[in-house]
Order: C-alpha cells, then structure tokens, then sequence
C-alpha cells in the first residue's frame, strides 16, 4: 500500500512475487481520504515542517495521534477491501518530513502504526522502509526503482519510468540493468494546492483550469533557476521543499488560469531538467501516478522532452497501482533481507537492505 505526498488517499494492490521476480498481478483500489483527513494531513506537514527548525514535534501532540490512528484505521480497510488472502502486506505510511543526507538532515519521517495494522488485518506488516538507507547517508528516496526494473524487464532500454504524484521521481534503465533515479521536481503537490486555493477542488481535473491559461516565461524561468535542478544525483525533495521559491518567483500574483499553465510547465520543465543527469538518453518516457491524468501535463511533457511520452497503461502497466505494488515487491524484500536501495537510486554506499517486519510470513 502506498499513501503518497498527494494526500489525496491510499492506493492498495495485490501482487503475486518473491521480491525479484513479478507473478501474477491482482485486484487494486484507492481508498480516498475524507477532506476532515487530508486538511489534518497538510496541517501536520506543515506543522513537521516547522517544527523540524526546532526541537521537532512531540510524540504526544494530539493532532499527530489522532491522524496517525486514521490514517491506519483506513489502511486496514484496504487490506479488507482488496488483499484479504494476502501473506504480508507493504505498510509505506504517510511521509509528513523529509530531510535527507546532504540537505543539513538525515531525516526522514513516515507515520503510521504498523503494529496496529498487523493487530487489525491479523497479518506481518513490513514497514520502515527508509530509515536504513537515511541512516547510511543515502536518500532514502526513491524506493521504487528496483521494482520498475523487475517490471520493464522485457521492455527496449534504455527506458525511463516516470511517476507524478505530489513530487515527480525518474527512474532510469540501462540496457545492462543499470539503475540511476531521483526526484525531478514538484510535480502535483504545488498544482493540487493552486487548484484548491483558486477553485475549490482537490486538483484541476484533467487539466482545466491550466488549459485556459497562459504560462508567465519570467515566473517559469525564475522556478526553474533552484538550484537543485542542477544537482547531480541522488537527490530528493520533501512535498514543501519549493514553497518559499514559489511564493518569491511571483507565481502567486498570477491569475488562476496563467498560475496553473505556469505549474503545469514548471512540472514538465523540472523533468526536462533531469535529462542532462541521465546515462544515456531513454527511447521513451513511460508516465504512472496522478499526473499523467492531467491532459495538460503530459502536453507539456511531450513538448518539453525530445522522447516519446505514454502512460503507464501503453504497456500493459496500471498507471494507478504502481507504487502500491512496488511496495509490495518491497515487502518481499523486506521479508528476505534483499537489497531495497542502491548507489545508484538513493547514494546508498553499497545495495541495502531495510525495512522492519512485525509477525511472521506463513
């Protein structure tokens, strides 16, 4: 299962693997978070956020309790709806801070109760699956490209595999089954606040609101100049990363209709960016996760990259369930001790396992 930086609910996928190799592919859903849910979510990002400047946030702040207990009280109901003869299940929970290697950090934070989960569903949970990797000095994110590896294993490289939910991340495949990843940029996160903010709604719908406007060249430059598009790899973004540049780069003066087409070209943009850190150029872009359901963005991508750009489904692949499988494939990992991360995905110093596993695999 994986609840994204989205914030929009959790995606729950039944996978059939051995943590290397991908068998049969079930049943999958998303269970969406009621607004009461997602408001506390984004108000305990935003309080993590600010309480990482200081001595952070208590363990017994009420909000954190509270939306901890929610939040897995819905992943149970997942499990119900979808995985009910799974063996084990892949627990990401929610990352409200992210503060890796390198960034003054070395954290990284995911809530969620595992233990609760286990109690509930009567099933092992593997969870925890960064810490190890920050600890080592690696970026804990992202995790998922060794399961695109396993998945695209028939498929022509080098190929690149891009997911879009609140931040975008790439992964890069080689034709030697060399891996490179990071994150891109803010992909949904900023526009999913724009169109809240403008709107009303949870996200602009198959990309509107953007389709109505024009992007601002002096804004999108301004965007673009952050340093981290310049940083080689590994490298990661917490979802508020690019808030202060956001507020300062003049987007928030624009009108509705011009403040998302700028986004929406920022997002492109920021991928576009991460071109001149690949190995090799990919034949082409394969796109999952929220974004590629935003006419506007994957628009913007094909204009941005010199690459064919398709979903997910142009293979075969379910653009929607891909990170709740991976986290799946991850589980099993967790299970055998295999490799989660590696020098190549997250600057792992050498391939790492990680994670932690309550109960016992039949």
């Amino acid at each position: 299962m994986m609840s994204g930086t989205s914030l929009d609910g959790v995606d729950a996928a039944w996978v059939e693997t051995d943590g290397e190799r991908i068998g049969r592919l079930g049943p999958r859903l998303t269970l969406p978070y009621d607004d009461g849910l997602r408001r506390d979510l984004r108000a305990l990002l935003d309080r993590a956020n600010a309480a990482a400047a200081g001595n952070g946030l208590p363990p017994d702040d009420p909000l954190l309790l509270d939306c901890v207990r929610r939040l897995t009280l819905r992943h149970a109901e997942a499990v119900a709806a979808v995985a009910e003869d799974a063996d084990l299940i892949g627990f990401h929970g929610q990352t409200i801070l992210h503060r890796p290697a390198g960034r003054g950090g070395g954290l990284t934070w995911q809530v969620g109760d595992a233990a609760l989960l286990a109690e509930l569903t009567g099933k092992p949970v593997a969870h925890d699956f960064r810490s190890a990797d920050v600890a080592a000095g690696g970026q804990g994110a992202p995790l998922v490209p060794v399961f695109h590896a396993a998945l695209a294993a028939e498929l022509p490289k080098p190929l690149a595999v891009l997911n879009l939910g609140g931040v975008g991340n790439v992964t890069w495949i080689g034709a030697n089954g060399a891996l490179v990843a990071f994150d891109t940029g803010p992909a949904n996160g900023p526009l999913d606040d724009w169109a809240r903010r403008h709107t009303g709604a949870a996200c602009d719908w198959d990309g509107a609101l953007a389709a109505a406007g024009e992007a601002h060249p002096e804004v999108l430059a301004r965007l673009l100049a952050h340093p981290f598009f310049s940083l080689p790899p590994p490298k990661s973004l917490d979802r508020l990363d690019f808030g202060r540049v956001l507020r300062e780069s003049g987007a928030e003066g624009l009108p509705a209709a011009d403040g998302a087409a700028t986004l929406v070209a920022f997002c492109a943009g920021s991928v576009a960016a991460g071109l001149r850190h690949l190995p090799a150029p990919p034949r082409e872009w394969l796109v999952g996760g929220g974004g590629r359901r935003n006419a506007a963005v994957m628009r913007a991508l094909q204009a941005a990259l010199p690459q064919p750009v398709r979903p997910a489904e142009a293979v075969g692949w379910d653009g929607d369930a891909l990170e709740a499988q991976a986290f799946g494939v991850l589980a099993a990992r967790v299970a055998r001790g295999l490799p989660l991360t590696f020098p190549g995905t997250t600057g792992a110093p050498r391939p790492l396992p990680g994670g932690s596993l309550i109960g016992r695999l039949p």
